[in-house]
C-alpha cells in the first residue's frame, strides 16, 4: 500500500523471507546448512538442542522449506541480495 512521504507517494517496503530471519536465525541456519546437528549448534552457541529445534522450526517456516536439505539452497537465494547478512560460506 503506497504512503505519503513529504508530498510524494512511496510504495511500502517488503520484506523478503531472509529479511525477516533475525540474526540468531541466520547463524543456527548457515551451521545447519553446513552439516550442523542441532545438537553441535547448541554446543556452539550455548544453547539447548531443544531451543536450536524451535528456531529451526521458524526458519523453515520463514524461508518456506520443510527439511535441512533445502536449506542452503533457501539461504543462498534468499540471502543474494542481502549483502549485510550475506557471509562466505
Amino acid at each position: 500500500m503506497p504512503t505519503a512521504a513529504a508530498g510524494a507517494i512511496v510504495e511500502a517496503r517488503v520484506a523478503s523471507p531472509a529479511e525477516q530471519l533475525s540474526g540468531r536465525e541466520v547463524t543456527i541456519a548457515r551451521l545447519a546448512a553446513e552439516g550442523c546437528t542441532n545438537s553441535e549448534i547448541a554446543a556452539q552457541l550455548f544453547l539447548s538442542a531443544r531451543t536450536v529445534e524451535w528456531h529451526m522450526g521458524k526458519i523453515f517456516g520463514k524461508l518456506g522449506i520443510a527439511s535441512r536439505r533445502k536449506l542452503k539452497a533457501a539461504l543462498s537465494g534468499a540471502l543474494a541480495g542481502s549483502g549485510a547478512r550475506q557471509g562466505s560460506w
